[in-house]
């Protein structure tokens, strides 16, 4: 049977009820969530004060703010917490999108659905697979003309994998504050990146147009939690938010969560170690198969083409009837051609799908 739906990484239920497999059956290598499952120690401290419910939290989340800020080496002031990464990437859209906005292809499309809620228009700048899907710096600031009023990117990229280095990133942000156009770095999966030099939280300290946003989703494995938050050096967005934010927009479990997990130490760098070693593991195995082409990998994710045999969507069925939740990436815009994309998880279960790459492809 050829799969006749197209499902978000997160759509398990669904996917369990198209093809009729129960969701525990299932290991989701689309979720790209963190394998070690949420913080052992924060869990066990939540599961002893759930009173917080009775109370309402700080309305300005000063000991969260705090925890974000010494994680992340910034002031607490220049922090901002929202109700998920997707309410402070839709209310800085709503601030700056006044001409069009400047989007990477292929990316994370949310960011898409938010512009054109807020009635702005878009341009698409396409990374190529003949450069890696890296960043053609000299070519892209060329794309960056006097209609663009907005830059977002997403560093490391979802679906590709792929990131922009420090140095490179300072050169975009410089480039845009001379024009005055504002930039929004999702770092989702910063944390995971095998590199130091991957994330911008340390130039919100001197530059004001730009907005560093993360959420616990990810790494933290805590996307139920609803926890994002941005850091930006611009007073100008900080005050619109107080405007335009709900208050309490943070509820109370979520910030006494938060401020624990940040200063998890041995959870971090546990989940860290493991993702830097399967990612080597993984790529090793999969280099091997003359059939796939792999990509460079600085998230906790690995984009695959399918040079020969069958299509991702056969791929993606296949793996579904052995149990195996990978994303088929035909839906990302500016993908062509037969592409996959799995997350590391436990090296047990790492080690199946290497042995079902094999077999499908041997």
């Amino acid at each position: 049977m050829t799969k006749t739906a197209t499902f978000h990484g997160s759509d398990l239920e669904e996917i369990s009820a198209f093809y009729r497999i129960s969701p525990e059956s299932i290991l989701p290598f689309a979720d790209n969530v963190n394998p070690l499952g949420f913080s052992p120690a924060v869990r066990q401290e939540l599961a002893a004060h759930l009173d917080v419910v009775t109370r309402y939290p700080d309305r300005n989340y000063t000991v969260l703010k705090e925890a974000i800020g010494q994680y992340l080496d910034v002031s607490p002031s220049s922090v901002a917490i929202g109700n998920g990464s997707t309410e402070l990437i839709s209310l800085f859209i709503r601030l700056y999108a006044r001409k069009k906005a400047l989007l990477l292809s292929p990316s994370y499309s949310e960011y898409e659905r938010e512009l054109s809620l807020n009635g702005c228009g878009k341009v698409s700048y396409f990374l190529r697979r003949e450069d890696d899907f890296r960043l053609n710096l000299p070519h892209f600031l060329q794309a960056l003309d006097e209609t663009i009023s907005l830059l977002i990117l997403c560093n490391p990229n979802n679906p590709t994998s792929s990131a922009i280095c420090l140095d490179e990133m300072e050169e975009i942000i410089r480039f845009c504050k001379a024009r005055n156009i504002y930039v929004m770095i999702d770092e989702t999966y910063v944390e995971f990146a095998p590199a130091d030099n991957i994330s911008s939280v340390s130039l919100t300290k001197r530059y004001d147009n730009l907005m560093v946003i993360r959420g616990v989703s990810k790494f933290f494995a805590a996307p139920g939690l609803r926890l994002g938050y941005g850091v930006t050096g611009s007073r100008h967005f900080l005050a619109h938010l107080q405007k335009l934010q709900n208050p309490w927009s943070l509820n109370s479990i979520a910030a006494f969560a938060g401020e624990r997990l940040f200063q998890d130490t041995d959870y971090i760098q546990q989940t860290k170690e493991l993702i830097r070693q399967e990612r080597l593991r993984c790529q090793k195995a999969l280099s091997a198969i003359p059939a796939l082409k792999l990509y460079p990998s600085f998230a906790n994710f690995q984009l695959v083409q399918i040079l020969r045999g069958p299509t991702s969507p056969q791929v993606f069925e296949a793996a579904i009837r052995e149990g195996f939740l990978i994303r088929d990436c035909s839906s990302f815009a500016g993908l062509k051609g037969e592409y996959v994309r799995f997350c590391y998880r436990l090296p047990q279960e790492d080690q199946r799908l290497l042995e079902f790459f094999q077999r499908l492809f041997a």
